[in-house]
């Protein structure tokens, strides 16, 4: 039996301009996007439709903008009837994960991300972390480099094992840069430094999470409705008292995308939905496994597109 997977993207898939579609011709979408201001006190939606799009890059800023996009089009979506049988999300989009199995209601989520991107901006001063990607390295090898430069006083962990050869690093950056050129030495493809704020998903985030956690504590958890496959685990996660506690420790944990989709296959998972602006996750699934069938959800057309081949393939 075909099974469903909705996938949410993380920060770096925003863009000037998502989501105006469906807040210019969708009532349920707009009412989102409304919301998301009034709950923040700021105004977001113009800051996502107009820009620009470096102030829109701040975490701060991209943490709640690509959950309200997310949500919109996710509300829309599901007037089609296509339900998921697991949902996950990227990093950040695993609160937009969380909303669409009812284990927090909007409003809450996109306070605690809002909160979350400033915690993590505020975490690491500017100039002293870093994120590189890694390219072509198994991460048991590329895991031995990072503890050796750790344990020598430069602190640098995995921080997202994407897909097969595609594994980004996070820490100071001393450590970042020394485990780059060490792993290009022992065969990597490459090692592209990323352009970021600050070293996230690393031990340098502890605390952030600290703070965060007081966020938390503060919000109402629901248990999930639909199986979350949580970034720190990679397993299917239903206890809303589980979530709350991975959520604090996904700060400095690395986001094991790629398990978390084999986990999502070995539950017969054929079908993947990216909802939210741009392609990252379903290319990321293609890699992991190109027999899968994937949709992407990021505008009006794009939505009737994949509604069409689902009803299709039902």
């Amino acid at each position: 039996m075909t099974k469903i997977a909705f996938l949410f993207p993380g920060q770096g898939s925003q863009a000037v301009g998502m989501g105006k579609d469906f807040f210019s011709e969708v009532k349920d979408s707009r009412e989102i996007f409304e919301k998301a201001d009034e709950k923040l006190g700021q105004a977001l939606t113009d800051l996502i439709f107009e820009g620009p799009q470096d102030t829109l890059t701040l975490t701060y800023n991209a943490q709640p903008a690509l959950l309200t996009t997310s949500i919109a089009i996710l509300r829309y979506f599901k007037q089609f009837n296509i339900e998921a049988d697991y949902v996950a999300g990227h990093s950040l989009g695993e609160y937009s994960a969380l909303v669409a199995a009812g284990v927090l209601n909007f409003e809450d989520a996109v306070y605690a991300v809002k909160k979350r991107g400033e915690y993590m901006d505020e975490a690491v001063p500017s100039g002293q972390g870093a994120m590189s990607a890694i390219l072509g390295m198994a991460a048991d090898e590329l895991e031995k480099i990072t503890n050796e430069i750790t344990e020598n006083g430069d602190s640098v962990q995995l921080a997202n094992l994407n897909c097969p050869g595609q594994i980004v690093i996070s820490g100071t950056a001393a450590g970042v840069e020394k485990a780059s050129a060490l792993a290009k030495e022992n065969g990597a493809k490459r090692a592209i430094p990323l352009v970021v704020s600050g070293p996230f998903h690393s031990e340098l985030m502890k605390p952030a999470a600290e703070q965060f956690d007081q966020v938390l504590s503060g919000l109402s958890f629901k248990d999930a409705s639909i199986p979350v496959i949580a970034n720190v685990t990679a397993k299917p996660v239903v206890s809303h008292v589980t979530i709350k506690d991975l959520l604090v420790k996904q700060l400095y944990s690395p986001v094991r995308w790629e398990e978390s989709v084999r986990t999502m296959l070995e539950n017969e998972v054929t079908t993947f939905i990216e909802v939210g602006p741009g392609k990252v996750l379903t290319g990321l699934v293609k890699k992991i496994d190109r027999s899968a069938t994937v949709h992407n959800v990021f505008d009006l057309e794009s939505l009737k597109i994949a509604v069409d081949k689902l009803k299709g393939e039902s």
